[in-house]
This record gives C-alpha cells, sequence and structure tokens, in this order.
C-alpha cells in the first residue's frame, strides 16, 4: 500500500508541475500601480493613454460612448488607477471591467443580453476580484440571489422596473443600489474594518457571527505573528483565557518537547503518575484533554501544529460549547482548533518572503546555587568538618576535618569555581524563512510555498529542524470550483549529547572538568560519594553518543466546490496523508550508561543502538449538500453531509547490544539483538453522518442546531455507533426597532447552547479480546495461541454535555467590545481499567465508569481607545476561571490510590531510623483520585510545622489527631494546582507606520508544591552536591527556635510530602513585546516592492512568581529576541 501511495504522490506532482508550466504567462492588472496625472482641459481618452503608458494596461471602448464626455483638469499623485477611474466615470453613465490586462469601459445600462426584467452583474471585492457568495437582495421584497464562484449574479426584478438592491458580504460593508431592469452591474465592494473578524470559519463552512449561538474565538495571523513568529501554539493562550499550555518545568525550552494543552480544563485522567515514563517529554498519545485540531478541513496532528510554518496560517478560530463543536461529534470534547491557511489569490505574480532570526539566551534567573567560597562556608557552618559527623565519610577527629576543609579550599585559593550550569549552554541563533508565490487568473490561480526553520536548542548540539514544499492550484470554470494542495515535509530533531541539565545543577563547583594537562575527567572527586559515581558529563558528551528522530510527510488535499443555483452548493474534500518516521539512539561502549555495564565476562556487549521505524497512512473525504436561502426576514442555511476517514499505523522497534566502538555504531557491527524486535499495526475507521442548520429570523431570533451519528471501528460490537447533538439559541436585541441605529449600543447579543460531544482516547485494541500467536513453539496440530487481552464488547465513547451561556456586547461605534460565558461540562462513562480477580488471568479490563464535571467563567473585553489619523491605541484583556471536581471514580482508581499508598512503604520504614536514607524520590507529591477532588490536586499528609521542642515535623491525621510520623494513609488534598482566575492582557498602540504591540499571561490563586525547597534546601546533599543558596535559612537549630525548615542535621531524612511546602503561585509573565515598521510605499515602489515591514520582538521578557523555585530542570529555560523582515514583490 505504501509502494502504491508514494507512486500516486509522484504522479500528481507530476501533473501539479505540468499545471503550472501551463499557466498563462500574462498577469492580471496591477491595481496597486500608482498613477501620476497633470492635466489640463484633457479629454478621457487622454486619461485612458496616460493609464496605459504608467501602468502597461489596454482599454476597450466604444468611440460613441466617449465622445461627448466633458473635458476635465486632473491633478492627481500617487493615485491609484481605480481611484483614476472612479473620477473619470463619475456623473457618467459608464462603468469599468477588469479583464485580464485590459479595463473594459461600457454602458452601465441598456445591455442587450440583459432581459428587460431582470438585472445582472458582478461583484468584487476591494481589490477588484471576483467575489463568490455575495448576498444580493430586493429590497422590500423576499426575492434574492448570491453569487457563483466567478462573482456573477442574476436576478429577476418580479414585475418591477425600477427598484433597489442590497449587497452584502461578511467583512464588507452593505451597500444599497438603485437598479432598472435590463441592466448590468460591477459593483465594488468596500472592507469593514469593524466586520472583518465577523466570520466564525467552523471547517465545515463560515458561519455568520452576528446570527451564530456558540461559543468561539478567532484569532488573525498579523495577531498571532506579534506574539510569537515561531510557535503557534503558544500564541494561542494569549487571545483565549480558556486555552491553557500545560506548566512543564521539567523540561524547559527544550525544542524537541511537545506542549501538553487542554481547554476550559481537564475533563480525563490519562496517564497516571506512577505509569509514566520518565524519559518521555509529552504524552500527547490518547491523551485524554488534547483538544481536536483541523486545518483546511482535515485533522492533523499536534507536531504538525507545532512544525507548521505561521506565515501559512490566514486564522485560527478555536471552537468551545457544544453548538460550535457538535459536528465534530467523537472528536469535539476537548474543543477544537481550526485552522485556515493562506489561499492563493489572483492577479500579477506577487513573491512575499518572511524572514525571522531568534537570538534565544539561557534564563537561569531561578537558579541560586551557591559558588566555591559560598558552598564551602555553607559545608563549614553545617558542622560538615566537626568530629562525629556522619553526613558523608565521618570526620573522627578536628585535624582530620581540617584537611577536609583545607583539601576544598586549596582548590579555591588554585581558582577553581566551576559554574556548571554554563558549560553545556550556548546562545542560540535560529533562523526562519518562508516564501510565497502566487498569481493567475480568474480561472486558474496557483500558489506556491516554501519554508525552512533552523531551530537550536540553547543546550548544545540539541535542534528540531523542519522544511517543506507545497503547490496549490484553484480552478475554476462556470458554477465549478476544485482547488488541490499537495505538499512535502521534512523534520528532523537531536538531542544534546550533554546529557541532561540535571546532571550539572548537582555537580560541587570545587571539581573541574579538566586535568591540569588540559584532558577531561572521566569522574569527579568532590562530587562522587561512597554510594555513587559522579562522572563527568562533559566527557560523555565527546563520545559518539546521539540521540535523533525524524519524518517526512507527504499530503495532497483535494476539494470541489459546485455551485448549482443561487440557493443549492455542493462540496466535497479528499486528503491523503502518507508519514515515514525513524529515529535511532546510540550508547558508545565507554559512557557509563550502557545497559550492561561493571561485569567482565559481558564486556563485550557494551554499547547501545535502539532503533524505530514507522509509517503511518491516513485518509479523510467527505461531501456536503448546502442550501442558503432567504426569503423575507427568515434566513436559512442547511447543511447535510457525510464523512469517513481510515488510519493506519505500523511501528517496529529493536535493541541492538555490544559494539567493538563508538565509531562503530551501525547495527551490522552488533554483537547480538537484545531480546526480539517489537512490531505493532493498528488500522481505525471512522464513518460519520452531519447534519447542521443556522437560522435567523429578522436577524433578531437566533437559532442553531446540529447533529451527527460517529460509527467507529475502535469500539466493542455492541456500542459501534453513538449521537451527538447540539441546540443553541441567541437574541440579537440590538435589532429591535427601539435600539437600531443607536449612537452608543452597537451590539447586545445574548445566546445559549447545550449539546453531547464525545472523545476517544485509550489504547488500540481495549474492546478486542486479543490473541498471541507463539511462534517458537510448534505442536502437532501447528503453533499455540494464547489469550493476551481481554476486550470488552460493550465499551463505548466517552461522551461530554456541554451547557454555556453568554454575552457579545458593543458600545460607541463599536469602539468598545465585551464578552462572557458561563460554561458546565460534565463527562461521563470515562473509560477506565476494572480491576479483576487474579484467577481469571488478568489483572484489568476497560469500561465505561467515572465522572468528571468542569464549571466556569469567561469575560474578554477590548477598547479602542484611540483611533486618529496618526495615532491608535487599543487596550485589552481576558481573564477565565474554571473548577474541576471528580464526581465518580472507578475501582481501578481506588485501587491506584492503593498502589499510592504501597510506594511509600519504603519511605515510612526509614523516616524514625537513625542516620537511614530514602530515595528522593518519594519526597515528590503522587497524585491521587477521589469523589469531591480535583484532577489537578495535591496530595499530602497535613503538617502542623516543625516542633519547636524537637525540630521534628508534626503532622495532622484525618481523625484530627497529632503524630510526628508521616502516614501515607493520612494523605488528603492539600491544594490545587488549577489557578482560580487566568488569562492576558496587553495593548497595541500605533503611531503612522509604527506599531508597538504587548502582551502580558497571568495567573492567581492555584498552588503549588515547591519541590526545589524540599530537595535543594530542607534535603539537600550538602556534603556531595552544589546546594540553594537558601540552604541554612530559617533552620532549627535548638529546642524553642520557630522556624520552617527542621534541623540542618536530619536532612537526611527524606522529607515526605506535606503541605508545608504547598505555596500559593501568582504569576506575571510579559509573554510577548513587539515593534514593527511599515515602509511608506512611495519609498519602496522604487525597489519595485509592494511592502516591507520589519519588526523586533522578544518573548518571556520577564516572570514573576510568588513560589521562588527551579524551572527547566533537564532542560534549561530560554528567553528570545526575535528581528523579522517581510517582502512582497
Amino acid at each position: 500500500m505504501s509502494k502504491l501511495c508514494i507512486r500516486l504522490l509522484h504522479k500528481i506532482a507530476f501533473i501539479v508541475i505540468l499545471i503550472t508550466m501551463t499557466i498563462p504567462a500574462n498577469a492580471a492588472i496591477n491595481q496597486d500601480a500608482k498613477i501620476n496625472l497633470q492635466l489640463q482641459n484633457a479629454s478621457i481618452k487622454q486619461v485612458f493613454s496616460a493609464i496605459k503608458k504608467q501602468a502597461n494596461v489596454s482599454f476597450m471602448y466604444s468611440n460613441d460612448d466617449v465622445a461627448n464626455l466633458p473635458r476635465k483638469n486632473y491633478n492627481l499623485s500617487n493615485a491609484t488607477i481605480k481611484q483614476v477611474l472612479d473620477i473619470c466615470l463619475k456623473g457618467t453613465n459608464l462603468m469599468y471591467e477588469y479583464t485580464e490586462n485590459t479595463i473594459i469601459i461600457r454602458k452601465k445600462t441598456s445591455n442587450k443580453n440583459v432581459p428587460s426584467g431582470s438585472i445582472q452583474g458582478i461583484v468584487r471585492d476591494p481589490e477588484g476580484r471576483p467575489l463568490p457568495g455575495a448576498t444580493i437582495l430586493l429590497v422590500g421584497s423576499v426575492r434574492g440571489t448570491s453569487t457563483d464562484a466567478n462573482g456573477h449574479f442574476s436576478l429577476s426584478l418580479n414585475g418591477h422596473e425600477n427598484l433597489a438592491i442590497t449587497v452584502s458580504f461578511l467583512g464588507m460593508k452593505k451597500q444599497t443600489i438603485s437598479v432598472h431592469g435590463g441592466s448590468y452591474y460591477n459593483i465594488l465592494m468596500e472592507a469593514d474594518e469593524h466586520t472583518t473578524q465577523e466570520v466564525v470559519i467552523t471547517g465545515y463552512g463560515n458561519i455568520r457571527k452576528s446570527s451564530f449561538t456558540g461559543s468561539s474565538t478567532t484569532v488573525k495571523r498579523d495577531e498571532l505573528m506579534k506574539v510569537s513568529p515561531t510557535n503557534v501554539i503558544s500564541a494561542l493562550q494569549t487571545f483565549d483565557p480558556s486555552f491553557r499550555i500545560q506548566t512543564n518545568d521539567q523540561w524547559g525550552s527544550d525544542p524537541n518537547s511537545l506542549p501538553e494543552m487542554y481547554i476550559r480544563g481537564r475533563s480525563g485522567i490519562g496517564i497516571k503518575e506512577l505509569d509514566k515514563d520518565p524519559l518521555t517529554k509529552s504524552n500527547l498519545q490518547n491523551n485524554p484533554n488534547l483538544p481536536t485540531f483541523i486545518m483546511d478541513g482535515f485533522q492533523v496532528s499536534v507536531e504538525k501544529v507545532y512544525d507548521l510554518d505561521p506565515s501559512r496560517i490566514e486564522s485560527i478560530t478555536i471552537l468551545k460549547d457544544a453548538a460550535a463543536t457538535a459536528m465534530y461529534g467523537s472528536r469535539a470534547a476537548n474543543g477544537v482548533v481550526v485552522i485556515t491557511t493562506v489561499a492563493p489569490q489572483p492577479g500579477e505574480v506577487r513573491v512575499s518572503y518572511n524572514f525571522t532570526g531568534t537570538l534565544s539566551m539561557p534564563d537561569l534567573s531561578d537558579y541560586r546555587l551557591a559558588n566555591a567560597a559560598e558552598k564551602l562556608e555553607i559545608e563549614r557552618l553545617s558542622g560538615l568538618f566537626e568530629p562525629g559527623n556522619t553526613v558523608g565519610n565521618s570526620v573522627p577527629s578536628h585535624a582530620d576535618g581540617m584537611n577536609k576543609y583545607y583539601e576544598k579550599y586549596a582548590q579555591i585559593v588554585k581558582g577553581v569555581d566551576t559554574d556548571w550550569l554554563s558549560l553545556p549552554l550556548r546562545n542560540a541563533f535560529n533562523h526562519k524563512h518562508s516564501l510565497y508565490i502566487e498569481g493567475g487568473n480568474q480561472d486558474l490561480r496557483y500558489g506556491i510555498d516554501a519554508s525552512y526553520n533552523n531551530d537550536n536548542g540553547v543546550m548544545k548540539d540539541s535542534y528540531r529542524n523542519r522544511y517543506s514544499f507545497g503547490f496549490s492550484i484553484d480552478y475554476r470554470l462556470s458554477n465549478l470550483q476544485v482547488k488541490n494542495y499537495v505538499s512535502y515535509g521534512h523534520m528532523k530533531s537531536q538531542e544534546s549529547p550533554y546529557g541532561a541539565f540535571s546532571d550539572y545543577s548537582k555537580l560541587q563547583p570545587y571539581d573541574t572538568p579538566y586535568e591540569d594537562n588540559g584532558t577531561l575527567k572521566k569522574t569527579l572527586p568532590f562530587s562522587t560519594s561512597g554510594t555513587r559515581t559522579a562522572n563527568n558529563p562533559l566527557y560523555e558528551a565527546t563520545l559518539h553518543n546521539y540521540d535523533w528522530d525524524s519524518y517526512d510527510e507527504f499530503l495532497d488535499n483535494l476539494s470541489f466546490n459546485w455551485y448549482i443555483n443561487s440557493y443549492w452548493t455542493i462540496k466535497g474534500q479528499f486528503s491523503i496523508t502518507k508519514q515515514f518516521i525513524k529515529g535511532e539512539k546510540f550508547i558508545d561502549p565507554l559512557s557509563n550508561k550502557v545497559s550492561v555495564l561493571g561485569s567482565s565476562e559481558d564486556e563485550h556487549l557494551a554499547g547501545d543502538l535502539y532503533t524505530d521505524k514507522g509509517d503511518d497512512l491516513r485518509w479523510n473525504t467527505n461531501a456536503f449538500l448546502y442550501y442558503t436561502r432567504t426569503l423575507k426576514k427568515h434566513n436559512l442555511n442547511f447543511s447535510l453531509g457525510v464523512e469517513a476517514s481510515s488510519t493506519n499505523t505500523s511501528s517496529t522497534s529493536a535493541h541492538y547490544r555490544g559494539f567493538p566502538s563508538g565509531e562503530f555504531h551501525s547495527l551490522n557491527y552488533a554483537a547480538e539483538i537484545y531480546k526480539k524486535p517489537t512490531k505493532s499495526e493498528n488500522t481505525t475507521r471512522l464513518f460519520s453522518t452531519i447534519g447542521s442548520l443556522n437560522y435567523t429570523y429578522d436577524n433578531i431570533y437566533l437559532l442553531d442546531a446540529a447533529v451527527r451519528f460517529d460509527g467507529s471501528s475502535e469500539f466493542g460490537s455492541n456500542q459501534k455507533w453513538a449521537p451527538f447533538f447540539s441546540g443553541g439559541i441567541g437574541l440579537n436585541i440590538h435589532n429591535y426597532e427601539f435600539l437600531k441605529g443607536n449612537r452608543y449600543i452597537n451590539q447586545l447579543k445574548i445566546r445559549g447552547s447545550y449539546g453531547r460531544t464525545g472523545k476517544v482516547n485509550f489504547a488500540p485494541y481495549a474492546a478486542t479480546t486479543m490473541y498471541e500467536a507463539m511462534f517458537d513453539e510448534w505442536y502437532v496440530t501447528g503453533y499455540g495461541v494464547t489469550l493476551k487481552a481481554l476486550g470488552n464488547r460493550n465499551l463505548s465513547w466517552e461522551k461530554t454535555d456541554k451547557f454555556d451561556v453568554g454575552f457579545d456586547f458593543q458600545f460607541f461605534n463599536q469602539r468598545l467590545t465585551i464578552t462572557g460565558d458561563y460554561f458546565y461540562e460534565k463527562t461521563i462513562d470515562l473509560i477506565n481499567d476494572v480491576t479483576l480477580s487474579t484467577t481469571s488471568g488478568f489483572s484489568t479490563y476497560k469500561n465505561n465508569l467515572g465522572e468528571v464535571e468542569n464549571k466556569g467563567v469567561e469575560f474578554q473585553i477590548r477598547g479602542d481607545i484611540v483611533q486618529t489619523k496618526n495615532w491608535n491605541l487599543a487596550l485589552w484583556g481576558n481573564l477565565s476561571h474554571n473548577k474541576n471536581k471528580i464526581l465518580k471514580i472507578s475501582d481501578s482508581q481506588k485501587a491506584y490510590n492503593e498502589r499510592v499508598q504501597k510506594y511509600y512503604a519504603e519511605a515510612e520504614q526509614y523516616q524514625n531510623t537513625v542516620n537511614a536514607s530514602s530515595d528522593s524520590k518519594y519526597a515528590i507529591p503522587i497524585p491521587q483520585y477521589a469523589e469531591g477532588g480535583s484532577i489537578t490536586s495535591i496530595w499530602g499528609v497535613q503538617s502542623l510545622g516543625i516542633d519547636p521542642t524537637t525540630g521534628k515535623e508534626l503532622f495532622l491525621n484525618r481523625d484530627g489527631s497529632v503524630s510526628s510520623t508521616w502516614q501515607a494513609s493520612q494523605q488528603v488534598v492539600l491544594g490545587n494546582t488549577e489557578p482560580k482566575v487566568q488569562g492576558s492582557f496587553g495593548f497595541n498602540l500605533g503611531y503612522r507606520n509604527w506599531t508597538l504591540f504587548a502582551s502580558f499571561l497571568y495567573e492567581c490563586g492555584g498552588q503549588a508544591y515547591n519541590q526545589t525547597l524540599v530537595d535543594n534546601v530542607e534535603n539537600a546533599d550538602i556534603a556531595y552536591s552544589n546546594v540553594d543558596l537558601r540552604v541554612l535559612t530559617d533552620r532549627w537549630q535548638k529546642p524553642g527556635d520557630i522556624t520552617q525548615l527542621k534541623d540542618i542535621k536530619d536532612r537526611n531524612a527524606t522529607t515526605l510530602p506535606s503541605s508545608r511546602f504547598v505555596q500559593t503561585n501568582n504569576l506575571l509573565n510579559m509573554s510577548a513585546l513587539t515593534l514593527s515598521y511599515d515602509f511608506e510605499r512611495k519609498w519602496i515602489q522604487k525597489m519595485h516592492m509592494n511592502m516591507l515591514r520589519i519588526e523586533i520582538s522578544t518573548n518571556d521578557l520577564f516572570y514573576i512568581s510568588t513560589v521562588k523555585r527551579e524551572r527547566g530542570l533537564d532542560y534549561p529555560k530560554a528567553w528570545d529576541i526575535n528581528f523579522a523582515v517581510k517582502v512582497q514583490f
């Protein structure tokens, strides 16, 4: 199948190239050309001649039509063709029309080809391009029509000769024109700045926002680019307070760490903490909280969006409630993000180029580690060199203690003060290039895009590089429109060979990575304890270790629109994607990270090669019938369609061991294949029927309805199909007669919706009983088969019931906009493990158990404070509040809570043993699940603080009793990481061609567990690791001391999760600051440019938090300075 797909893509690419070569060379009229006229008493023919010379266009007209026109004086400078023609033909009965490189001048009326009882014409956008889908209505009548794919319309006057029509289109000013039968009209629309964003793009169609009852947010490309010119996902949370990226303090700014995100809270549990792979940077697969991403009508992965070139985006719409998302059915419970890419426009060939250069610098402001002198003083004050010290190597006498002290002091005198944090880091310069070429005529338009993104991480030799090529074509013939987009994308990423950043933050400043002769040390003596050898991470970086991943993706999106008549339209789409995935990880035989270490008899097996290879084939197709009609005060939009999709994935992984050296890392040099290579395959199919309705009466009363039936191969045989639905109502109060034309109130809209959506998030074949073939053992009847997994025929969809009420207000000539929503979402039938008796041969199977609710409010406000010729100032802000609550848990979650309690058994055993030490992993709080709690709750034992008399921590048990012993069974909810309020605010200031944009993110009222205080302060390994400078602050020393931290001599016992380290987390982050300048057109035209913009911006300029902790543990945080240039020829 893969070979067939490749051959198909090769043929498509050949056809695309052939079409490109046959595109007509003659370009359309350059309507941006500037005309200068200094003519006195000139005839219109003289004007046409002057335009012809300056703009290289031709005119076609009848001499009789222009012979008797009066002469005029013309004194115009830098005027467009449209402006000149409007002045020339003002007050005449003539009109103009563009055709290829010719301007046709003709009479407005008495067209022989137009029947006397009707009118015909063409509607164009402000650039002169035909405008399909514009609405034409006869004033005072129920009759109306819409323009076809080429912008043309024809309308019967119903026996009347002189009437008026209204012409409207989303984002354009409505026009009222007097007409009479037998006439042809060339109508040029004007952009309405206040309504350019009044369209909701749902992915299945476009709906007027004024008639839409759903909750959504639309963001344009220019706004996204101001926040982040390289990362689309991170920019979105600035514009919608409900869209949040999950905080990841572990992986910092790692370019290969894909973010986890959610909309309106978390509705599922997903992979539990004890089951997570510590080496996995994100848990996106089967993530129960991840929204669905749709690009140009087709579902794409988060990785595809993460690697997407932002300059290709036209707009992004976030759909949140049931009325907005129900058409996506089983994919809509977590919200839908709809991405629309740039479509090619006709006209002369236009070339757009974007360059963004980024200087990325490590941000270590959260680290407060000691230098060599400070660390030695900390060790002295903590009694590390005193006789009787039992921490690390014991000190039998005062002389021994002094020897150890001066051994380190000698290093300081030699000038040794190693800043380990800086050694694996760099200031990285990244660059992104985007090229877009578009052109064609009204019938055939084309676009060619290419991009390259070099994204180097701040840890040395880590990167994520992407490049892509694409070709789009848009062919229009009469009422038929066919579009095709073909693309190829490649990504390769590499992890830093310098290892994890946390390997460096623990190393002692007395240790130096180099011997006196300049060679690298293999081990570090001062950072090595009796039970742990501290290897020099810089030595590891010189070996031949590597870890890389890559994918190649081929994509073909084909669509057609058939405008049957003014009311009926058929649209269809087909998409096919083929992706090849490959990865390798090699560990040098000399590394201390090999799987076989320290055994002489297995020495020949040192060195590891891990290989992964896979491919992914996805196709999706849909077909829809649309009906749009306006009758008197009734406006109806109805659609009915079907959709089908299939996904086939396969992957193979293997582990090879035993390599002669790091230079010979090919699998051909391996001594053995460790265990068996594993291969997995998965095929899923989805078939759906979809219907939607959008109805308005008198543009006051609004109604939305949608229904979808999904059938999936992933569910049990008894639950293959499920219905999803929504209904919404709204009221445009401002359209009542008593408010029409009000100067101060432009919009008063209230809306509400209710519906049910669904989601799927579990491992493949969970609903199917699986068998494993034992090919290694053959019997008389053949090979054996064993039961591997127990399926559930009744396994069904997770369902989310959504309720939303909201309002949209606009005041003062649309200069003040306020929107708000209250939402309630209840997710039922959560897919969880059901515990079975071990006598069955299985421990669990999947079933629908558990309920979670999310409820909250959202609020957004924007004010255009200043709007003058030279100045404009807009202020905006938003906030959201969400409360997550677990309503019902399953037996498996109760069993998991018991598993968490057993997890702490070793720590409980050692806490009262003198000088005993348990693993520091037990200091990390593990989430548990309880009815009435939250998915984001922080669990631990309630603490009463440090006992002033003993220096020991006192705990408050569930029954109210006080204990000095920490017990896992006494854990309760201590806080919640979900903030009570979160959002963003900012401003956009413009002066002439200058624009200054700033945005801030904030969170208030949530809690965080300060792991830095636990690991690097209270439990700091002072003897063998570097520590936080706060390590001696607020320590108990003698009876009567009231302190936050226990006795430093008691630091060897691991502090288990308690309320002492739960802190309120209020933060403010300047997410973006952007300054841009657009050059005057008259300056750049001499260089044959249509547009030139330069921009400088920065991300994460400052970060303020009430919780002082280290961020970027395994990969550091970074802040960026961007410089961008956008030019169009």
